[in-house]
């Protein structure tokens, strides 16, 4: 990993400023699929061991409660073995690359998704209210909004500090929480957060961004490794600590990350798309609940995965039906990035209309019919 040490030295002197200029020396794809495949092992070699230890001290996920899907006790803890892997991959690369301040750096973008996985893995525990949550993730999302904007590290920045602000804590906020959300069926989340990482891998490094990219690979890796035993039937899941975790490290991989496009709604455009599946999720699911004076927070069989298996879907076929859909937006946020400028927009607009039919056909769906799989 020759080129590595002057890539990482160059964010590293990039840090107080904007992430979203070419750098001179790019990590090369064979270190980018170096990264990959180091994630990938790691997390899928622990896991079982992970697995193990929630047995042991009886950190179970039992079928007590009306919204579970499955009808026997999995072990939860999964998402210590992505948080290991990613954490260890990245830092051992950056001590590998000599280049200590870089330390500094991808601490900024870890740190904050440690402490939301760690408040998770007491929710998993201890079953925390979803108040206390909340207001941790407020928290979380405020400091981590008031370092991105005032050392100037939003990819696509509004141009105002206190509407930058709203915006970064709304984003931090909702994305968190819609990776949570999403997390309610075997291998619905990891498949996801890996196809949506691989595609801002693909965007940032195609748009010369580094630092992303390699940290994108690296979450991608992670989350297919333990794909490896979350998929159906699952014999191990994430719980709170792994999607609390993901959903802040992703969503701040995102805010860094320039989409390069001078239209201002295409910029925008494109993170929503690449995350355009779990907000659909939470979307159709806070609606529905207001809609029938239910509190958004409390569980219930109404997300997209359980509105496809109580219409005549399998597990599988619904989980691979919502990874076709987030692998369907990934290549639109690709196209938007490369697109030419005016064509950008009018690809951006008609994708919200797909979406939003979407919505419309999720919204409609019938939650009568159930069907054990």
């Amino acid at each position: 990993m020759a080129n590595l040490e002057a890539v990482l030295q160059r964010c590293s002197v990039e840090n107080l400023g904007r992430l979203n200029t070419k750098l001179f020396m790019e990590i090369t794809l064979g270190q980018s699929l170096l990264l990959f495949v180091c994630s990938l092992v790691l997390v899928g070699i622990i896991t079982p061991a992970i697995r193990n230890l929630a047995i042991r001290f009886d950190v179970i996920d039992r079928p007590s409660e009306s919204h579970k899907t499955h009808s026997a006790p999995v072990p939860y803890l999964g998402g210590l073995s992505i948080v290991i892997g990613v954490v260890v991959i990245t830092f051992a690369a950056i001590l590998f690359s000599s280049n200590i301040d870089l330390l500094g750096l991808a601490s900024t973008v870890i740190a904050p998704a440690i402490l939301m996985g760690i408040i998770g893995l007491v929710d998993d525990i201890k079953r925390l209210s979803p108040w206390p949550r909340f207001v941790v993730q407020n928290i979380v999302g405020l400091s981590m909004a008031l370092v991105l904007v005032s050392t100037n590290t939003l990819g696509a920045p509004i141009g105002n500090f206190y509407l930058d602000l709203i915006i970064t804590v709304f984003w931090i906020v909702g994305i968190t929480n819609s990776i949570n959300f999403f997390d309610n069926v075997d291998g619905g989340a990891s498949g996801t957060v890996a196809i949506s990482s691989m595609f801002l891998f693909i965007v940032s490094y195609q748009g010369g961004q580094y630092f992303v990219a390699a940290l994108s690979i690296v979450l991608s890796g992670s989350t297919a490794g333990f794909l490896i035993w979350n998929r159906a039937p699952a014999r191990i899941y994430m719980g709170d600590a792994g999607a609390l975790f993901l959903g802040v490290l992703i969503a701040s991989l995102t805010l860094r990350f320039d989409p390069n496009p001078i239209d201002r709604v295409a910029s925008f455009a494109i993170p929503i798309f690449l995350l355009a599946v779990p907000i659909l999720d939470t979307t159709v699911v806070v609606l529905s609940r207001l809609n029938r004076g239910v509190s958004p927070f409390q569980g219930g069989q109404d997300h997209l995965s359980h509105r496809l298996i109580q219409n005549y879907f399998s597990k599988r076929m619904a989980v691979l039906f919502l990874w076709a859909i987030t692998t369907l937006f990934g290549l639109i946020a690709l196209v938007i990035s490369v697109a030419p400028f005016r064509l950008e927009r009018v690809i951006a607009v008609l994708s919200l209309l797909l979406w939003l039919i979407g919505l419309i056909v999720f919204l409609r769906m019938k939650l009568a019919y159930r069907r054990k799989t």
